[in-house]
C-alpha cells in the first residue's frame, strides 16, 4: 500500500458511504431477522477481525459481515470483548439503552464521530453476565463508558437495526490464557441465545501498512493461525509468540490476537470452526472465526 492510498483512509470521497448504502439496501430483512430460540440450540462463539472507520468505506467488507449475521438467528444479546479496553478485574459497558458510543480513534474526517449505535437497554444482559463471572472478583460497571469501536463497527454492519442488547466485558489482561479462561466462564450464556464475540485482528501491523514488502510475515501468521484454528490447536494457538512465524510483525502487541482465545474458550467443540470471512485488508488478514 503506497502512502498515498494510506492518506486516501483518511480522506473518503463520501465518509460512510458505504454503510448508508448498505443501511439503505438491508434494514427491513434486518429488523425481520428471525430471532433465536430455545429449539436451536447455544449460538457460537465468534471471532471477528473488527476494522476501524474505513470498514465502514468497505462494501464488500460490510456485505460480509451483514451475510454473517444473518446466517445466525438473531440473538438475544451480545456479549463482545474488544482489543481496545482492558481492565482488571473484568469490567462491564454502560448497559442503558441508546448510551453513546466511544469514538476511541483519531484523525478521521468529523462525520466518524457523529455515527450512533443505539442499542436497546441490556441491564438484564449486563447481569447475566456479571453472574458468569468469579463472586470474589466482582465486577464494575463504567455506566458512561459506550462501546468502543472494536464493537460498534462490526456491529453496525451484522446488525444494523441496533435492535439486539449489547454489553462489552473488558479483558482483564493481554494473557492468553486470561482470555481463555473469561472465554470459558462466559460458553454457558450460548445456550441461553447470547452471543459471544471476541474482537480483535487476525494480524495487525501498522508496518505492513508503510511497507507492503512485509506482507510475507503477515500471510505466514495468517496461514499458521488458520491450520491451528482447523486443528483445534489451542496451547500453540497460546504460545502464539514462540510458535508462530512473523508474529512481531503482524502482531507487536497482543491485544488485537488476545480476543480469538476468548472465543476458542467460549467454544464447545474446536472441529466446528469455520472462517466465516477469508481477505486481505491494508496488507492484515481479515480472517473471522465462528465456532461452536
Amino acid at each position: 500500500m503506497t502512502n498515498r492510498s494510506i492518506q486516501d483512509l483518511f480522506n473518503p470521497a463520501t465518509p460512510a458511504g458505504a454503510y448508508d448504502a448498505l443501511l439503505t439496501r438491508v434494514l427491513p430483512q434486518a429488523r425481520d431477522h428471525r430471532r433465536w430460540e430455545p429449539s436451536d440450540g447455544p449460538l457460537p462463539s465468534l471471532f471477528v477481525s473488527h476494522g476501524a472507520p474505513p470498514t465502514l468505506d468497505d462494501p464488500q467488507w460490510l456485505d460480509d459481515l451483514f451475510t454473517w449475521g444473518q446466517s445466525i438467528p438473531k440473538p438475544r444479546g451480545i456479549v463482545i470483548v474488544s482489543a481496545h479496553w482492558e481492565n482488571a478485574p473484568a469490567a462491564l459497558s454502560a448497559s442503558a439503552a441508546g448510551t453513546p458510543l466511544y469514538y476511541d480513534f483519531g484523525g478521521f474526517h468529523p462525520r466518524y464521530y457523529t455515527l450512533q449505535y443505539a442499542s436497546p437497554d441490556a441491564t438484564e444482559l449486563a447481569h447475566r453476565i456479571a453472574g458468569a463471572m468469579p463472586s470474589t472478583e466482582g465486577v464494575h460497571q463504567f455506566t458512561n463508558r459506550g462501546l468502543d469501536h472494536g464493537a460498534f463497527i462490526p456491529l453496525m454492519a451484522m446488525y444494523p437495526a441496533a435492535d439486539v442488547p449489547v454489553v462489552q466485558l473488558s479483558m482483564p489482561s493481554l494473557h492468553p490464557q486470561a482470555l481463555l479462561k473469561l472465554g470459558r466462564r462466559l460458553r454457558e450464556l450460548r445456550a441461553e441465545g447470547i452471543l459471544v464475540v471476541g474482537s480483535g485482528f487476525m494480524t495487525h501491523s501498522f508496518a505492513v501498512m508503510r511497507k507492503p514488502a512485509l506482507a510475507g510475515y503477515t500471510a505466514a501468521f495468517d496461514a499458521w493461525a488458520a491450520d491451528a484454528i482447523s486443528r483445534g490447536d489451542v496451547d500453540t494457538l497460546t504460545d502464539y509468540r514462540t510458535k508462530a512465524p512473523g508474529a512481531d510483525i503482524a502482531h507487536p502487541t497482543a491485544d488485537h490476537y488476545v480476543p480469538l482465545l476468548l472465543t476458542l474458550g467460549a467454544a464447545t467443540d474446536l472441529s466446528t470452526a469455520t472462517s466465516a470471512i477469508d481477505d486481505i485488508r491494508f496488507g492484515n488478514s481479515i480472517r473471522s472465526i465462528q465456532v461452536n
